[in-house]
């Protein structure tokens, strides 16, 4: 059988990276993109195909999968959509400019490169879309109302493109992860300090006492936190079975959560959620 060929992104760190060392391991052709060319560099000396593909620049969406294809002869067989970063904040202090910002890199980006991918998949008659999403997908928590907004949408989106899909064997599936070990947390420090004024917040002493303590100071791994092998497992589950599932729970709170979801009304959740 000829090698599968799969496109990740976001393989910097975390999911993304355990992801294409995994996949690797496992026999395919993982093409294992990155945000900054540094980022790049650094695989292609572990000996990855990296290309540079930023979702908040469309060019780079563009050429990545134009390099893709000269090198498997116009196919791909994968596409994991996974780049993704958190603009933490209460929703009242949130720019608008800030939820356009991370909208381009979490869902626009996201929808443009599995736009070009399916013309791909559709030409070979076969293909797996998944993306990353998240608990913070269906259910919301405080302070996060940015990145919470990116992952509903984006599951409206895949849910509604799955169902358009039915008529071909291109497959749409969403992973659903609770807390993973990533660097998400520092990553999205730069946003936070970009949009985020929270000395002139009438809810300063909540920034000060709560969330400038976790985004700044390395408390060690959240309650029930998981490695990214967690998601691997799941995503080979969804690559590679014959009818995989449509959406694939990672992480002890996702599963509560997706019970509580089902069973409890809104201001049971909302009692719970405020808390967490």
């Amino acid at each position: 059988m000829a090698q599968k060929s799969i496109l990740i992104t976001g393989c910097s760190s975390g999911i993304g990276y355990c992801a294409a060392q995994n996949l690797r391991a496992a026999g395919w052709r993982v093409f294992a993109a990155c945000r900054q060319q540094e980022d790049c560099d650094r695989l292609i000396s572990e000996g990855f195909e990296s290309p540079r593909l930023d979702y908040t620049e469309p060019q780079t969406i563009h050429s990545a999968l134009k390099e893709i294809l000269e090198a498997t002869g116009g196919t791909l067989d994968a596409l994991f959509n996974n780049g993704a970063h958190g603009t933490p904040g209460a929703v009242e202090d949130l720019p608008t400019d800030a939820l356009r910002a991370i909208f381009e890199a979490n869902f626009f980006g996201w929808h443009e490169l599995t736009r070009v991918v399916i013309p791909v998949m559709r030409a070979q008659g076969r293909g797996r879309i998944i993306q990353c999403s998240s608990v913070l997908g269906f259910v919301t928590l405080p302070w996060r109302g940015a990145y919470n907004a990116t992952k509903f949408a984006l599951e409206g989106l895949t849910d509604t493109l799955r169902l358009e899909m039915r008529d071909t064997n291109i497959h749409v599936v969403l992973i659903e992860p609770g807390p993973v070990t990533s660097k998400i947390r520092q990553n999205s420090i730069p946003h936070f300090e970009k949009w985020i004024d929270w000395q002139a917040s009438p809810r300063r002493t909540q920034y000060e006492k709560n969330l400038r303590k976790r985004l700044y100071k390395d408390s060690g791994p959240d309650p029930f936190e998981l490695p990214p092998e967690a998601v691997f497992k799941k995503l080979r589950h969804a690559l590679e079975s014959y009818n995989p599932k449509p959406r694939y729970y990672v992480t002890t709170p996702t599963y509560v959560m997706g019970f509580f979801k089902r069973v409890l009304p809104t201001r049971a959740m909302d009692w719970i959620l405020a808390r967490s």
